[in-house]
């Protein structure tokens, strides 16, 4: 399946993009509904790409190569994929994890869904002073220090 082509990979198209900046995409956040109740304790077992700790975190955590991605399944029968770095992608992703959990057994159907988080990045060709924009645009940003 050939994908797109990236930034940079080929010329930009100005009269599309007449600043030359174009944005990659690198993550998509995706939610379904399986419409069922899940036995997450048997799908952990079962399933070799999964792994769960309840103390930890309550859903299990599945993984696929192709598109490389990672889903959380809880007990409600919902679902988030994550890592997919197109729409199609994410949605093609979260219909396999679908299928997995029908060929373990469990009744899931494939509804609501929905794109929840898209993630782009640029490069904007010079520097970005944070502190200034965020003083400048006090009402549209947050300031926050991780040390």
């Amino acid at each position: 399946m050939a994908e797109p082509a990236l930034e940079g990979s080929q010329p930009v198209d100005l009269t599309k993009h007449p600043s030359g900046i174009v944005p990659t995409l690198q993550n998509i956040v995706s939610t379904v509904n399986l419409e069922c109740k899940l036995d997450l304790k048997a799908i952990a077992l079962q399933a070799r790409n999964a792994e769960y700790n309840p103390k930890r975190f309550a859903a299990v955590i599945m993984r696929i190569r192709e598109p490389k991605t990672t889903a959380l399944i809880f007990a409600s029968g919902k679902m988030v994929c994550t890592g997919a770095k197109s729409e199609q992608q994410s949605k093609l992703a979260a219909r396999k994890y679908a299928r997995i959990i029908q060929k373990l057994g469990f009744p899931a159907k494939f509804k609501d869904f929905k794109i929840q988080n898209i993630v782009g990045s640029c490069d904007v060709k010079f520097p970005i002073r944070l502190e200034g924009l965020a003083y400048s645009h006090g009402a549209f940003s947050s300031v926050s220090c991780n040390l």
